[in-house]
């Protein structure tokens, strides 16, 4: 079994069979190769034997290792490792995972063809040194409890390991785990460890175990922001309490900041399907209000040319496109179907509904801070109605957005004049086809002159853009005030501005840079000019009020007239009759009286007689 002594050229010689106390027939090779080189190699040839049972035994390895003692190779010293082959059908039922547990193994064995391993147990042996495992880069999970290992090293190649279990061995010394990043679980507990350092690299480790060392002093426990669990039971700790009120102060931060940034992610979340669902129900409404004017503008059931053909809209075909149009929005309105956000000094307001919100009581510091309001997805005639509210619970606010409002005319901007101040305005170009028009900047100058207003979608305001603004517009306020009824200009104003306005009538205000003064008075008063005044904007609704109201007295103007009409026409005809009638009932009336009173003893007794009547 053993190669003579002296015969040191010749190369190894298999051993005869040997029957352990199994009865597994194993097969032994030895080498007389250097340190580092060809390893010890043994095999079990009986294929139906347990997996535990294929392993070299510690008596085994005891015989062997004697007999290389003795044996002569031209070298001082050679190491004998085990080398482990599995057979196909064991790696298919254990393909990541391999336990060599109570083994009796003093070394650990080359593992071969099992590059793939994730976990590997080597928990109750004799293991001296971490080696020969380099090579297992996919490997998780490391368990060498309970072994004689004395040094923490051969690891640095195992970047992806998760979970290092070391207990219960002779490690005097943490170190050589630069490489572990991504270790969340470190068992040290029942070594000899006198000093915790060498781990502050590691911000993923969540589970630190150094019970019964010789520790006498808890620290360098900086950079572990992931640490939830650390054990220093049975060491020689004296001053723990402040170390513990830290570390646990550290864990209690780091568990409000990781559910702070989960509140964030689901708030956000939360913020982007709203708003989400606000944009898809603001198109659907949009594209409704469209199909609306269309079908308005068609003569009912007129036919329509479409490629060259002739076809009807029936009114079942626009209720169904309605119907479905309905059952959309319904189906949306299980989300949220407004936000109200404050971020910063920022007020959003995303769908009408969220106007609601200025009517709630706003504490003073809040309301105190917000500097911008911004629109989103809201009719720009609802929003005029809120502006005085804005006004009041803002009184800070300088700067308006606009998103997704349907700004349309330039007369909507005459609605902005009722704000306090007003020092930057933003209209997106999304859903504001206002913006392509090439003057609507310079009419917001001269609209909103008194504001003074600083910047417009982020431009910067230069004097040479209020003058051209003045040039452009200033002929339409002149000429509104001058034919609007004075009535209607008086109904404008309050009492202050009146006077102004009769200044204006008698003509004062027309001299000579008379116009200019009083634009550069307002504007430093904050006023509005009382020509600009006349330039107010009508909602959409308050006009549908004003035309019913005038359909209203039309109607009842025009039913009086036809009344009066046909008393006059009733009367006539009633003359008419009377004009043909009248002489035959006055011959009538002649002949009646002529022969009541042609016997006058017995006409007069017919008066009596019909005094005496009336009076009974």
């Amino acid at each position: 079994m053993v190669p003579s002594k002296g015969r040191p050229g010749r190369g190894p010689r298999a051993a005869p069979a040997a029957v352990n106390n199994c009865g597994l027939q194993l097969v032994i090779q030895t080498s007389s190769i250097p340190e580092k080189t060809k390893p010890f190699e043994f095999r079990i040839n009986k294929e139906q034997s347990s997996f535990h049972n294929r392993l070299l035994q510690h008596d085994l390895e005891k015989n062997y290792s004697g007999r290389q003692d003795n044996t002569n190779f031209g070298s001082s010293s050679s190491i004998t490792f085990p080398v482990l082959q599995r057979t196909a059908e064991e790696k298919i039922l254990n393909s990541d995972r391999l336990t060599l547990e109570r083994q009796k193994l003093t070394v650990c064995p080359i593992i071969d063809g099992e590059d793939h391993l994730r976990l590997l147990n080597f928990q109750h042996n004799f293991i001296t040194r971490i080696q020969n495992i380099s090579n297992l880069h996919h490997l998780v999970f490391l368990d060498l409890y309970d072994n004689q290992i004395e040094e923490i090293s051969g690891v640095s190649t195992l970047r992806s390991l998760r979970v290092l279990l070391l207990g219960k061995n002779r490690i005097k010394k943490i170190s050589n785990l630069e490489n572990l990043k991504n270790l969340d679980v470190l068992d040290l507990h029942g070594n000899q460890i006198a000093k915790i350092e060498n781990i502050g690299h590691l911000s993923e480790l969540r589970v630190l175990n150094l019970a019964r060392n010789l520790l006498t002093v808890v620290e360098n426990l900086n950079g572990l922001d992931s640490l939830t669990e650390l054990n220093l039971r049975h060491n020689q700790v004296s001053a723990i309490e402040e170390e513990r009120r830290m570390a646990s102060i550290a864990a209690r931060k780091e568990e409000e900041r990781k559910r702070e940034s989960h509140r964030q992610t689901l708030l956000k979340e939360k913020k982007r399907l709203t708003i989400g669902n606000i944009a898809r129900q603001w198109e659907i409404q949009q594209n409704q209000l469209a199909l609306e004017a269309s079908l308005n503008k068609d003569k009912e059931n007129e036919p329509c040319q479409i490629n060259g053909s002739a076809a009807y809209v029936f009114p079942e075909e626009s209720r169904s496109l309605d119907t479905i149009l309905s059952s959309a929005v319904q189906g949306l309105s299980v989300l949220e179907s407004h936000l109200v956000e404050v971020e910063g000094d920022t007020l959003g307001l995303y769908g009408s509904g969220a106007l609601e919100c200025l009517d709630r009581n706003w504490s003073v510091q809040t309301a105190g801070i917000i500097a911008t309001v911004s629109f989103m997805f809201i009719e720009f005639d609802e929003i005029v109605q809120v502006l005085a509210k804005v006004k009041t619970k803002f009184p800070n606010c300088v700067h308006l957005k606009f998103k997704e409002t349907n700004l349309v005319a330039l007369q909507q901007f005459n609605a902005l004049a009722e704000m306090h101040r007003m020092e930057q305005l933003t209209v997106d170009p999304q859903g504001n086809p206002v913006v392509n028009f090439t003057l609507w900047k310079y009419y917001v100058l001269f609209r909103l002159n008194h504001f003074n207003l600083q910047k417009i979608n982020g431009e910067k305001v230069t004097e040479n853009d209020i003058v051209k603004a003045e040039r452009l517009f200033g002929i339409l306020a002149y000429v509104a005030s001058s034919e609007l009824p004075h009535y209607r200009m008086l109904s404008l104003f309050g009492e202050s501005r009146r006077k102004q306005f009769h200044y204006l009538l008698e003509g004062k205000g027309k001299k000579s840079g008379a116009g200019s003064e009083e634009s550069g008075d307002n504007r430093r008063s904050g006023g509005e000019s009382t020509a600009r005044a006349t330039l107010n904007y009508m909602t959409k609704d308050f006009h549908m009020e004003k035309l019913e109201e005038i359909k209203e007295r039309k109607t009842f103007c025009q039913t009086y007239v036809e009344n009066l009409v046909k008393e006059a026409a009733d009367i006539n005809m009633k003359n008419e009759s009377l004009q043909k009638l009248w002489p035959q009932l006055f011959i009538e009336l002649v002949r009646d009286a002529v022969l009541e009173i042609r016997n006058k003893n017995s006409y007069m007794k017919l008066c009596l007689q019909r005094i005496t009547e009336q009076k009974q």
